[in-house]
């Protein structure tokens, strides 16, 4: 019996076994030299999460990035290394050289090569880094040395960005379009080229150049959180949620993608995993924009850290004092938030009811509101204020006739989704520079042609008399309207 009992009383021995960073480390080298890049990269990620600061599994990390012909990814990678982790490991410039020597960004290749040739005399990597240097700087007998032109790229870029910024969206989406074609595996130009048709209100090319993204270089945060504002945008929302829940288990290395995510959650009102990202940022010391400190500030209250709150929200007006007024716990401006989710139809015609009831205080809410604003818009604001005071000399004629077309058609129907119709016809009128000086004809045209679309029989010639115009004016506008 007592020797039964002592057999049974013996407690287990558990023996913890710790996997840490250079566990997965070594299991991703092992798939890296089997070239399997997927699992290699899937195990040098968990290796980085454990240990984040360690230069030689950033730079492997890089290099599995590069094998995979994920060559800008690879470079973010290896200038966070330099920015972030060690600014004396000059092989970053080497690797960075071949990557964007394969993107095509040979001036970028070039700086970065005699960058390592400067820094590492007598590298490890100099004698390649030579040959890629000449190989760089041979002459090309049609079009010269590409050294001695101008390497455009970066003040391409960041002109479009200055235009975004700006809500100049039709400007900024030629320049873009420039630069997809002369650079066509830099993603980023993709995803702004996306998101300024997104912002014009043309969501199915946003969306296309968002899937030419997505087929070629797979897993691209910043086209996925594009892609998830857009579902939520369009009020897909078992997409939202798939895609939401997809994202929520991505734990990316670089600032700049950490910052992306947690602020595409924040925009999409997913407050608590929106609040674990900006917040970590902001604990490792993260100088961001006033954008940045407005969502922390947000999803901070949300989760019910109001003290953290308030105290970011003076850092959100020390950087942007405009935004006095738009505090979270502000319960009568929450609303500003779901702008982002109307397409720029029900947005002007949201603006024109305003402007109708005299609604100013309504009015200046969408002005100061965070979405972005095309041109169009932003007249159309200025136009609904000033209208009250008889100002309109600033406003241009395609705005001040979408205006008035709108004022006429209001006088005979408050149908919404006739409205909508007619502001999309007039927006898309304004873009292809149709002529937009009769808004009786234009009214005439866009209610013939939708008393057709929802089966009532009328005429020309009714509609004509209705709005006081010939027979041809409603069939010249017509032809317009079928145009656009």
């Amino acid at each position: 019996m007592g020797k039964q009992l002592s057999k049974t009383g013996k407690k287990a021995q558990v023996v913890p076994f710790l996997q840490d960073g250079q566990y997965y480390y070594k299991k991703g080298l092992k798939a890296y030299r089997e070239h399997n890049f997927e699992k290699a990269s899937k195990y040098m990620k968990r290796a980085i999460e454990l240990d984040p600061t360690d230069s030689e599994k950033l730079s492997q990390l890089a290099t599995i990035y590069t094998d995979m012909g994920h060559y800008q990814q690879s470079n973010e990678l290896l200038s966070h290394i330099l920015k972030e982790v060690d600014i004396h490991l000059n092989e970053c410039h080497y690797f960075m050289a071949n990557n964007f020597a394969h993107l095509g960004l040979f001036q970028e290749a070039y700086k970065c090569a005699t960058a390592y040739a400067e820094k590492e005399p007598f590298g490890e990597f100099i004698a390649d880094n030579e040959d890629l240097i000449e190989l760089l700087t041979i002459e090309d007998e049609d079009d010269g040395n590409f050294l001695q032109d101008p390497d455009d790229l970066i003040i391409k870029q960041d002109a479009a960005k200055s235009l975004l910024e700006n809500s100049q969206f039709e400007d900024a989406i030629l320049l873009l379009q420039e630069i997809v074609k002369e650079y066509p595996e830099f993603w980023s130009a993709y995803n702004n080229l996306s998101l300024a048709y997104f912002y014009v209100g043309e969501v199915e090319k946003a969306k296309a150049y968002l899937q030419t993204v997505l087929q070629r270089s797979p897993g691209n945060l910043h086209a996925l959180c594009n892609l998830l504002v857009f579902y939520y945008y369009e009020r897909k929302d078992d997409k939202v949620e798939e895609l939401a829940t997809s994202l929520s288990n991505v734990h990316p290395i670089l600032f700049e993608h950490r910052y992306k995510l947690g602020a595409s959650f924040a925009l999409v009102g997913r407050y608590p995993i929106a609040y674990k990202w900006l917040r970590y940022l902001y604990k490792q010391g993260f100088e961001g924009d006033d954008t940045f400190y407005y969502w922390l500030s947000y999803s901070a209250y949300h989760t019910g850290k109001v003290e953290f709150a308030k105290q970011v929200w003076n850092r959100v007006l020390q950087e942007n004092p405009q935004k006095e007024g738009f505090e979270p716990w502000d319960e009568s401006k929450h609303g500003q938030h779901h702008y982002i989710n109307m397409t720029v139809e029900e947005r002007l015609y949201a603006i024109f009811l305003a402007a109708q009831t005299n609604n100013k205080q309504q009015i200046e809410e969408y002005q100061t509101a965070r979405v972005p604003q095309t041109h169009f818009e932003k007249e159309f604001l200025e136009l609904s204020l000033m209208k009250q005071k008889g100002d309109l000399s600033k406003v241009s004629s395609q705005v001040k006739c979408a205006f008035n077309t709108a004022e006429i058609l209001y006088e005979s129907t408050e149908d919404d989704n006739f409205f909508l119709f007619a502001f999309r016809i007039l927006v898309k009128a304004s873009k292809e520079k149709a002529s937009m000086k009769n808004h009786a004809g234009w009214a005439a045209a866009l209610s013939y042609l939708w008393k057709n679309e929802q089966g009532q029989k009328v005429s020309q010639a009714n509609i004509a008399k209705e709005y006081n115009i010939s027979v041809s004016t409603v069939a010249k506008y017509i032809s317009y309207v079928k145009d656009c």
